[in-house]
């Protein structure tokens, strides 16, 4: 019989992403969980499909009961509870099914931007300075403006708007009550580069593969930073989102790939990942590569993000899900069970 393919996603519901409209990202599972499916029949899997929902306990009993030769993990957390995103590698790792993309610990560091930049510096890769604020502490911001104000334990561009950049202290101000009204919890501020932009996907286990690499390039009125806002990667005729485009592969030199390509390495390999991640970097004034973010559960959908670096590979979209399911097969030697370590401030 064919191996049994469980595809696992986060079942979209209301959340506290609709007060701000930013709901296209939480219901663009729906579309990639369509694709994958569609990818592991052809090859010949037998798939069904598991939607996640509250309570987290009954998620976490749903998954330890699965009779699954494998997980597809496409889940990213409950909806305004991104902390929940390592549930499915933590329980398949429990109960022994092999299972697609990074680990438990991974996906857990990666979250918080803060923890993220520490291992980065320790790592010696370079990350744009940053501060972690709330209202309280806006007092003792050090940082050059302008700089760029994003929630400390988001993703998919959530809380990214043309706001975000902060040129003084009453923005800094203003964006951080924002972000805690909205979000909760603490605000992350780096200072921006406005350099040229980069995003590569790493595959692999031991042996490991940077995709083609990305430029996203941007053609905005000058009043408009350049940014990748959350209108940028969702809300089509938005002034952002035509003005905002991926260019794969990006027009660089053999310098500029095999530096980009080395950051892209050393980051996946101070997080020890396997499967499959995303580097985003911005080029600085003096040349040097900064990792903004480092993305171990990215998008997948074909024609975006990583899809679309596999297809500058030359790989069909079936042949990139089929390259994700190998790897999650593949015995992984070097995979490691504890969290690589983050020096203590």
């Amino acid at each position: 019989m064919p191996p049994r393919v469980a595809l696992v996603y986060n079942e979209p519901v209301p959340s506290r992403y609709d007060i701000v409209g930013e709901t296209k990202a939480v219901f663009s599972i729906l579309e990639v969980a369509a694709e994958v499916s569609k990818s592991l029949l052809q090859l010949g899997y037998r798939v069904f499909r598991v939607p996640l929902v509250l309570p987290v306990t009954q998620a976490q009993e749903l998954l330890r009961s699965l009779e699954a030769d494998l997980i597809f993990n496409l889940f990213e957390g409950f909806s305004g509870y991104p902390e929940t995103e390592a549930i499915v590698p933590e329980i398949a790792t429990e109960i022994g099914i092999p299972y697609t993309g990074c680990p438990a610990h991974v996906l857990s560091l990666a979250l918080d931007k803060a923890k993220t930049k520490e291992l980065l510096t320790a790592a010696g890769i370079k990350t744009p300075p940053y501060q972690v604020l709330t209202a309280d502490t806006i007092p003792e911001f050090h940082l050059n403006f302008p700089c760029i104000v994003k929630p400390l334990k988001e993703d998919g561009s959530h809380g990214i708007t043309e706001m975000s950049l902060v040129r003084d202290t009453a923005e800094l101000a203003r964006q951080v009550a924002e972000i805690s009204t909205v979000f909760g919890g603490f605000s992350l501020a780096e200072e921006f580069i406005d350099g040229r932009e980069f995003n590569a996907t790493v595959i692999g286990n031991s042996s490991l593969t940077v995709l083609p690499i990305s430029e996203i390039v941007y053609s905005l009125p000058p009043e408009m930073p350049r940014i990748l806002t959350y209108a940028a990667k969702w809300e089509p005729g938005t002034t952002y989102f035509e003005g905002t485009e991926a260019v794969c592969p990006a027009k660089i030199s053999e310098p500029q790939r095999k530096k980009i390509t080395d950051v892209a390495l050393a980051t996946y390999r101070a997080f020890q990942c396997h499967g499959y991640a995303r580097v985003d970097m911005r080029l600085s004034k003096e040349g040097e590569i900064n990792v903004l973010e480092f993305n171990p559960n990215p998008d997948i959908a074909p024609g975006t993000g990583a899809a679309r670096q596999a297809a500058a590979a030359g790989m069909t979209y079936t042949q990139f899900i089929e390259k994700i399911v190998s790897l999650a097969q593949e015995k992984v030697k070097h995979e490691c069970h504890h969290p690589p370590h983050v020096p203590r401030g």
